[in-house]
C-alpha cells in the first residue's frame, strides 16, 4: 500500500489503477454480487460495471458508497483522500479546490463526503485513566459584554491517556449533559475521571480535579493536559486552515479531527478508503446542505 505522495502519483495514476485499488480494498475476500452474494458474474469493461448472472443485478466498486453517482475521477479521489489524512490539521475545501483543479462547490462537497465517511464509525468505549474537558468553538466577541459565548458553538471531548478520544457537540454543560456524555463514553472499570474543577464533573465516580483558578495545573498524574492538547490541534486547525468552521457542519470537522487522532499510529490513507467503500456511507448534496444536523 502506498504510504507517500510520490507513491500515490506513480502507483494510482490512472483511472483504471485507481478502480483496481478501490475493489482490492471493498472486494479483498472476492468480488461477490452486493445483492445476492454469487461469484458468476460477468464485467463490462466499457461500462465499469459488474453483471450477476444468477440474478441479473447490475453493480460497480463505488456504488452505494460515499463515491456513489460522483462524476469526478476516481484519481482525484484518491488524491485528495490522502491530502485529508496526511494534513494533521486538516485541508481546506480552497486548498483542494487549488491542488486538484475542481471547481469550489465540488471541492467542498468532496470534502465533507470524506468526513462524513470518517464519522460514521461507532466510538470506542474509553478505559484507563482518562480525561474531559470542554471548550468554546467560535470567533472573537469584541464588545458583547453581556453574552462573550454568543457566537461560539460549546464541544465536550474525553480522552483515553495513550488511547482514543471522542468528541461532540453539546448544547449546555451542565451536570445532566456531562454526566451523559461521559457515563455513555467509558467502561464501568474506568480507572480514574480527570476533569478541571468545573461543577458540572462533580459525582462522576473515580473522580479528580485540578483547580485551574488556581493556577493548579498538575497534581502528580492528575491533569487534563491530553485533552488540552486536544483542543490545541482543534483550534490550530481552524486558524490555520479552515480559518472559519460553520456549526452547522462542526460535527463533521471534529469527527474528522478525531478520527484522524484514533488512527495516529495506523495507516491512515487506507482505512479512510476502506470507510469511503463501505456500503451506506454515502451522502447527497441536497441532505448535506439542507437536512444535515
Amino acid at each position: 500500500m502506498a504510504t507517500t505522495l510520490m507513491d500515490i502519483l506513480d502507483n494510482y495514476n490512472t483511472e483504471k489503477k485507481c478502480r483496481r485499488l478501490f475493489e482490492r480494498i471493498k472486494w479483498y475476500n472476492g468480488i461477490a454480487c452486493t445483492r445476492c452474494g454469487s461469484l458468476n458474474l460477468s464485467r463490462h469493461t466499457v461500462r465499469k460495471i459488474y453483471e450477476c448472472m444468477d440474478c441479473w443485478y447490475y453493480f460497480s466498486v463505488t456504488a452505494g458508497t460515499a463515491l456513489h453517482r460522483s462524476n469526478l475521477p476516481l484519481r482525484k479521489w484518491v488524491l485528495a483522500t490522502y491530502l485529508m489524512c496526511e494534513s494533521k490539521k486538516g485541508m481546506s475545501a480552497l486548498q483542494v479546490q487549488r491542488m486538484l483543479d475542481v471547481a469550489p462547490k465540488t471541492a467542498w462537497y468532496l470534502n465533507h463526503r470524506i468526513r462524513f465517511a470518517m464519522s460514521q464509525l461507532p466510538p470506542p468505549k474509553l478505559n484507563g485513566i482518562v480525561e474531559v474537558d470542554e471548550t468554546w468553538v467560535g470567533g472573537r466577541n469584541r464588545g458583547r459584554y453581556e453574552n462573550p459565548f454568543e457566537n461560539k458553538t460549546l464541544v465536550v471531548g474525553i480522552v483515553e491517556r495513550r488511547g482514543d478520544v471522542i468528541v461532540q457537540v453539546v448544547r449546555k454543560r451542565d451536570r445532566r449533559t456531562l454526566h451523559r456524555f461521559v457515563l455513555s463514553h467509558i467502561d464501568p472499570n474506568v480507572k480514574a475521571i480527570f476533569t478541571d474543577q468545573h461543577h458540572g464533573y462533580r459525582g462522576l465516580p473515580r473522580h479528580e480535579a485540578v483547580n485551574h483558578s488556581q493556577y493548579e495545573w498538575a497534581r502528580g498524574e492528575v491533569h487534563t493536559n491530553t485533552i488540552e492538547g486536544v483542543w490545541a490541534l482543534l483550534k490550530r486547525s481552524i486558524m490555520g486552515a479552515y480559518h472559519h468552521v460553520s456549526p452547522k457542519y462542526l460535527d463533521l470537522y471534529i469527527e474528522e479531527l478525531a478520527w484522524k487522532y484514533n488512527n495516529r499510529h495506523r495507516d491512515k490513507f487506507l482505512l479512510a478508503l476502506r470507510e469511503l467503500l463501505r456500503d451506506g456511507n454515502y451522502i447527497s448534496y441536497e441532505e448535506l446542505t439542507e437536512n444535515y444536523k
